[in-house]
């Protein structure tokens, strides 16, 4: 075979193929002009799932007629001009190939009009033949481009869509993180004539608000904590769910560079690491989040439709996103959240002034109980310490519900908690700052327990000795298949000593051989917190009913368990009088 130019045609055939694989492809080059355009408005319709047509409208700065040549010529750009602008690029698109690409597969019809002239103009081209004349049109200033019949000149392309409903799906994707990516320009989308949304600029944050919530849902918007955080010229700011508000799917994962949509390993696992102890294993956070940083330090340029990023620094942008939601998530202490009716009481406690007339009269022996409390309670470094004539965020405790709920009055109503759940939590973060710390306090115990275990067990605990060792426990062997528990961890002495040594027994199996306790640490530590929490059934007195309270009040991340799930729930005055139908 002899080597041979391939046709201009085929070449940006070819070049589609990279940059064009589906409408939403389409969808996505056209508004990423649109926004470089600096366009503030900008209409989207589609009909037949994108492959009948795509119309996008906006009021940017337009097209000069003398460049509407270039417009549709491969890797013609206004964008960069050099090597440095490369290196750091701050517009969507620049390569200059989106435009030519499209063409070369569909029909195109584009119209413009430059700010500061007179008329508009168009031209036409169709995949096989050369763009039309520049032609006298009607508009206002901006650019609109109508791309319809999308693949007809590519047959095999085209078989491979999907209905017209999924196609439009992507579409709606593509078109929703944009608007997420860019709260400063106003959106409208409609398909096959249907208005699927409108909504318009967003300058400030309670507007930027209320654009997450019509396109995330109100439930996000309820759930989340806002973050706003800079450092080593970083920026971080938007919207990250509790972990109670987690998700089966991670559909509702928006994160940004620079305005720039991306999908990032660095990034994932940042944000994954900063829910570690929060989610269950099946569950996926969801966020909305912006980084910022300067455009030098990041290259765009890696993937053909420029959904992935290079930083030049990885590991300061993955410990300032994993540090940064971390510490938010761990500040969503009970009684704190970003919603609920414990929100005036939590303001109190953390320094926020009250509405005015929220106090409601406590009665005197509870009083009494809780400052019994405050003098044997163990408080963790830190502790922040209640005025005992205020009322704290989840309030004193009433009752205990079928062993186990507690339920307690606050100010806005009631308050019900999973016991086992939120104790487990406390002890788990007390293991955590120990082992952390000065290390996990162990006690020995009266009678040392023996425990049957098996040969492969026994081998594996005289191996990690000093692992357990770490962890409060100390162990012997006394034979092939018999250990004997000589020391438990202080806060765990009430725990089967039994149990828990099997239990950490066989997460240090699945850590394998050459794993280290560092690497796994919090794993074997929520094992043991799960051992050391309040069982069900378990009858509380009210005294140590009000000390959960107050350990979940002082404690991170203790608004839900290690698993994810809600530790306690509010029900508010207003909640109760609807439910008894009161005032009607």
């Amino acid at each position: 075979m002899r080597i041979r130019t391939l046709s201009a045609q085929l070449v940006n055939q070819i070049a589609a193929g990279e940059v064009i694989e589906r409408p939403a492809s389409v969808v996505k080059e056209l508004l990423e002009n649109s926004l470089d355009a600096g366009s503030r408005a900008i209409e989207v319709e589609i009909e037949r799932g994108g492959v009948g047509r795509i119309h996008i409208a906006d009021d940017g700065c337009g097209i000069h007629r003398d460049d509407l040549a270039l417009a549709l010529a491969a890797h013609a750009t206004s964008k960069i001009a050099s090597i440095e602008e490369l290196e750091q690029v701050a517009s969507l698109g620049f390569r200059g190939e989106a435009l030519a690409s499209i063409a070369s597969v569909a029909r195109v019809r584009l119209v413009t009009r430059a700010a500061g002239e007179e008329l508009a103009w168009e031209i036409v081209a169709e995949a096989g033949t050369a763009p039309s004349a520049p032609r006298p049109a009607a508009r206002r200033a901006g650019t609109s481009v109508e791309v319809s019949d999308l693949f007809f000149a590519t047959p095999a392309r085209r078989k491979f869509l999907r209905t017209d409903k999924t196609e439009f799906g992507h579409i709606d994707t593509v078109v929703r993180r944009l608007v997420l990516a860019r709260a400063e320009v106003g959106f409208t989308l409609r398909n096959d004539a249907r208005a699927v949304f409108a909504v318009p600029a967003a300058n400030d944050e309670d507007a930027r608000a209320r654009r997450v919530a019509t396109l995330c849902g109100q439930a996000f918007l309820d759930s989340a904590i806002a973050i706003e955080e800079s450092g080593a010229a970083l920026r971080l700011r938007g919207w990250a769910a509790l972990p109670t508000a987690a998700r089966t799917r991670a559909d509702l994962q928006y994160f940004f560079v620079n305005g720039r949509a991306v999908r990032d390993r660095v990034i994932t696992h940042a944000i994954r690491q900063a829910y570690t102890d929060l989610l269950h294993h099946a569950h996926h956070p969801a966020y909305v989040l912006h980084l910022e940083l300067d455009p030098a330090t990041v290259d765009v340029n890696v993937h053909p439709a420029k959904h992935e990023v290079r930083f030049r620094q990885s590991q300061v942008v993955h410990g300032f996103i994993a540090q940064t939601l971390g510490r938010a998530l761990a500040g969503a202490r009970a009684g704190s959240g970003p919603a609920g009716p414990t929100r005036a009481a939590a303001g109190r406690l953390f320094g926020v002034a009250a509405p005015a007339g929220a106090q409601r009269p406590i009665p005197l022996a509870v009083r009494e109980q809780a400052a019994a409390y405050a003098a044997l309670a163990e408080e963790p470094a830190g502790a922040v310490h209640e005025d005992a004539s205020e009322t704290p965020p989840l309030g004193y405790a009433l009752a205990q519900l079928h062993g186990a709920y507690v339920l307690a009055q606050n100010e806005e109503g009631l308050v019900v908690v999973d016991m086992h759940a939120a104790h487990e939590r406390i002890t788990y973060e007390r293991l955590k700052r120990a082992f952390g710390g000065e290390g996990v306090r162990a006690q020995p115990l009266l009678v040392p327990v023996t425990v049957a275990v098996g040969r492969q067990q026994a081998d594996l605990a005289e191996e990690r000795a000093d692992t357990l060792r770490s962890l409060g426990l100390e162990v012997d062997r006394l034979g092939e298949d018999r250990l004997v528990v000589r020391q438990v961890p202080a806060m765990l002495a009430r725990a089967d000593a039994a149990r828990l040594l099997t239990d950490v027994l066989e997460d240090l199996e699945r850590c394998g051989a050459g794993a280290i306790v560092e690497e796994r640490g919090n794993e074997l530590l929520a094992t043991m917190a799960c051992h050391g929490s309040v069982r069900a059934n378990r009858r509380l007195t009210l005294e140590e009913m009000n000390a959960l309270l107050r350990d979940m009040e002082r404690t991170e991340r203790s608004g839900q368990c290690n698993h994810g799930r809600p530790t306690w729930m509010p029900l508010s005055l207003g909640e109760l009088d609807r439910l008894f139908q009161r005032g009607r």
